[in-house]
C-alpha cells in the first residue's frame, strides 16, 4: 500500500510540478506579453508623435502655400489691372493716331487736288501762251488753237502738223496717243464736205 501511496504521491508531485511549470511559463509569457505590450505602446507613441509632427509640418506647408497662392493671385490681379490700363491707354492712342491719319489723308487729298487743279490751269495757260514762247518751233500766225483733243494745228508751207503742248511731267492721254499713232501710221485723210 505504501507502494500505491508512493506512486500516487509521485503522480501528484509530477502533476503539481507540471502545473507549477505551466504557471511559471504562463507568468513568463504574461511578463513577456507585458514587455511586448509596453514596447508596442512606446512604438505607437513614437509613431503618433512622428505622425503629429508630420501633420504639423504639412499643415504649415499648406498654410505657406495658401499665403503664397494668395500673394500670387494679388500680383496677378495687379498685373492684369496694369495691363488693362495700358491697353486702354494704347487703344486711346491708336484711335487718336487713326483720327490724325484720316485728317492727314484728307488734307493730302485736298492739297493733291489743289495741286492737280493748279497744274491743269497752268497747263491751259501754257497751251494758250505756247505759240509765244521760245520753245515753240512753229509760226504762231500759221497755228490754230483747238484745245481738245489736240491743242494746235500748224499749217506750214511744207506740212500740216498736229501739236500737243505738255508741261511738267504730264503725259498724253489715251485718245491723244491714239491720234499720235494714227498720224505716224499715215492714217490721215482729207475730206471735203459741201453744205448747200
Amino acid at each position: 500500500m505504501n507502494f500505491l501511496l508512493e506512486i500516487t504521491l509521485i503522480g501528484c508531485i509530477i502533476c503539481l510540478s507540471f502545473i507549477l511549470f505551466r504557471l511559471k511559463k504562463s507568468q513568463l509569457n504574461a511578463e513577456s506579453l507585458n514587455k511586448d505590450n509596453t514596447f508596442l505602446k512606446n512604438q505607437l507613441n513614437q509613431q503618433e508623435e512622428l505622425f503629429q509632427s508630420r501633420e504639423l509640418q504639412l499643415n504649415q506647408t499648406i498654410q505657406n502655400l495658401q499665403v503664397s497662392f494668395s500673394k500670387e493671385q494679388d500680383l496677378i490681379k495687379e498685373r492684369k489691372l496694369e495691363l488693362d490700363t495700358k491697353e486702354q491707354k494704347l487703344t486711346k492712342e491708336l484711335l487718336n493716331l487713326e483720327q490724325q491719319l484720316i485728317e492727314e489723308t484728307e488734307t493730302r487729298k485736298r492739297v493733291t487736288s489743289l495741286k492737280k487743279s493748279g497744274e491743269v490751269r497752268l497747263g491751259h495757260i501754257a497751251e494758250t501762251l505756247a505759240p509765244f514762247l521760245d520753245q515753240f518751233e512753229f509760226d504762231p500766225e500759221n497755228c490754230t488753237f483747238l484745245g481738245k483733243p489736240i491743242d494746235y494745228i500748224s499749217f506750214g508751207e511744207d506740212e500740216i502738223t498736229l501739236i500737243e503742248v505738255k508741261s511738267g511731267n504730264s503725259q498724253l492721254n489715251k485718245k491723244q496717243r491714239k491720234i499720235r499713232d494714227q498720224v505716224k501710221a499715215g492714217l490721215v485723210s482729207w475730206k471735203e464736205v459741201r453744205i448747200k
